[in-house]
């Protein structure tokens, strides 16, 4: 998850929006460079939302299916899961490298990427369209408040019961191990769903007004939410990965080690260095 965040910021923020605003003139203004960084933009943005959705799903079977958890909950089976979303996500969004074309041509080069016509009025490519808002934030969106509320559900109710039980035998002072490893589990849930359904509500809301309500009536309003909801997009990769150093130790385990890793690597390879010139001097003076 954290790594397709950061390959939405990489590509998305960096190479397209910072880019186009202070290095308008580049190479990756070309057309071909063009239209493959908007395959991969939409490509990372649409693994960053379908891995929330596997690691809700995955909370879920943790915390509902005790039964499931131990064939499911594995890293073998979220390797395939991963590995399988991200090859099918990529082939869904190469279409779009066939909807752009060059907006002028210079000493046949081809600079610059537009729109084709034909997009707005094909009934092949308008279905794609809908496709492809349908499966990126439509679908994800009602799975994950369909997934929350059942893990809410469940936790309410399960919560109820070992507190009543736990209070009976026990006491009223005794702590719940069970309980506060799932409340944990829940913060990280909610905190992470939480922010996705938070940011990305107006880019539902402006997919709703433009291709439900407002049908191709594309004025300042519009304009105003679609900007709107590519910002809140790109925040919402942002902010995933702070929560994964709040919420968790592990995470931030490794990132101190891949912090300390170059300093680790460099420290070892002097050290051998070292050795290496003390047993070559060793060598002399034995020779000597």
């Amino acid at each position: 998850m954290s790594t397709a965040d950061l390959l939405v910021i990489i590509i998305v923020v960096i190479l397209t929006i910072m880019n186009d605003y202070y290095f308008p003139v580049s190479f990756l203004y070309i057309t071909p460079v063009c239209s493959s960084k908007i395959v991969l933009m939409g490509a990372a943005t649409n693994c960053s939302v379908w891995f929330t959705i596997a690691f809700s799903f995955d909370r879920f079977v943790a915390i509902c299916c005790q039964k499931l958890k131990t064939k499911c909950c594995t890293g073998k089976k979220a390797t395939v899961v991963l590995a399988t979303t991200g090859m099918l996500v990529f082939l869904k969004n190469i279409p779009f490298y066939f909807t752009e074309k060059p907006i002028f041509i210079f000493n046949n080069v081809p600079w610059g990427c537009q729109k084709k016509a034909s997009i707005y009025f094909d009934a092949r490519w308008v279905g794609f369209q809908w496709f492809d808002k349908v499966t990126t934030p439509l679908l994800p969106f009602g799975l994950i408040l369909l997934v929350n509320a059942l893990t809410v559900r469940h936790i309410v109710m399960t919560s109820r019961v070992r507190q009543g039980l736990m209070t009976h035998s026990k006491g009223q002072n005794y702590s719940d191990r069970e309980m506060e490893s799932r409340r944990k589990s829940m913060i990280l849930l909610f905190s992470i769903s939480g922010t996705f359904i938070l940011f990305w509500s107006v880019n539902v809301i402006t997919f709703l007004y433009v291709k439900v309500i407002g049908l191709f009536n594309i004025g300042e309003f519009v304009y105003t939410l679609e900007r709107a909801a590519a910002m809140l997009l790109n925040l919402n990769c942002c902010t995933n990965t702070f929560i994964y150093v709040v919420t968790q130790a592990k995470f931030r385990d490794q990132i101190k080690l891949t912090l300390k890793y170059p300093f680790k690597a460099i420290a070892q390879r002097l050290h051998q260095s070292r050795n290496s010139a003390w047993r070559l001097t060793a060598g002399s003076a034995n020779q000597v």
